[in-house]
């Protein structure tokens, strides 16, 4: 028997039952063990469990997490990315030659989880590709929001919880659109596709 379908027997097969699940149902299905192995593998991390899988629209971004330098701050992120709570956030301000924030479930700026974190500042620079913590003017008001540096921004040393690094991806967060209004605020900005912690991949 031939293996080959003609077109009236393709056009007959019932369609896939995942196609017409919706998202939060994906999201429970199963891949299996040999793949998850192989996706953790890809990514070249120190702790699995102390690093993250961010997808932006343009391509895969992997942060490693400084549990030492920031560990309630590490703690904290962790927990509200394995609750989902970052997948389809807005990069609500974003300055050319700065920095890309995002984190603030209103997408203005002005939200948060509702937790707010003691400052754990540190030695660790603002450079290209430092994450850190966002903040109003108290130093322990920092919740859900965090910003990713384009370049180096020494200015911002020991004033802010640094508590990651970006080690590959840097690219496409360059690729993040920018914002051309007040203090960076972006017109239709990009979101984040998912944010993961790769120890859950």
């Amino acid at each position: 028997m031939s293996n080959l379908l003609n077109k009236t027997t393709t056009q007959n097969l019932a369609k896939s039952e995942t196609k017409t699940i919706g998202s939060d149902e994906t999201k429970k299905l199963e891949m299996s063990e040999a793949r998850s192995k192989k996706i953790k593998h890809s990514y070249d991390v120190k702790d699995k469990e102390n690093a993250l899988l961010l997808k932006l629209k343009d391509g895969d971004v992997v942060i490693e997490m400084f549990e030492d330098a920031a560990p309630k701050h590490v703690k904290r992120i962790k927990e509200l990315v394995r609750q989902g709570f970052y997948n389809g956030l807005k990069f609500h301000r974003v300055i050319e030659g700065f920095m890309a924030q995002t984190g603030c479930p209103l997408g203005t700026g002005t939200g948060g989880s509702g937790q707010k974190l003691k400052a754990e500042f540190n030695t660790i620079a603002h450079k290209r590709g430092t994450v850190s913590m966002a903040r109003a003017m108290d130093v322990d008001s920092a919740d859900s929001q965090f910003f990713i540096c384009f370049a180096d921004a020494p200015w911002l040393n020991g004033q802010y919880t640094v508590w990651g690094q970006v080690i590959s991806g840097m690219e496409h967060v360059d690729n993040i659109k920018k914002g051309d209004g007040y203090n960076g605020m972006v017109n239709h900005p990009d979101e984040i596709v998912s944010l993961q912690v790769i120890a859950d991949l």
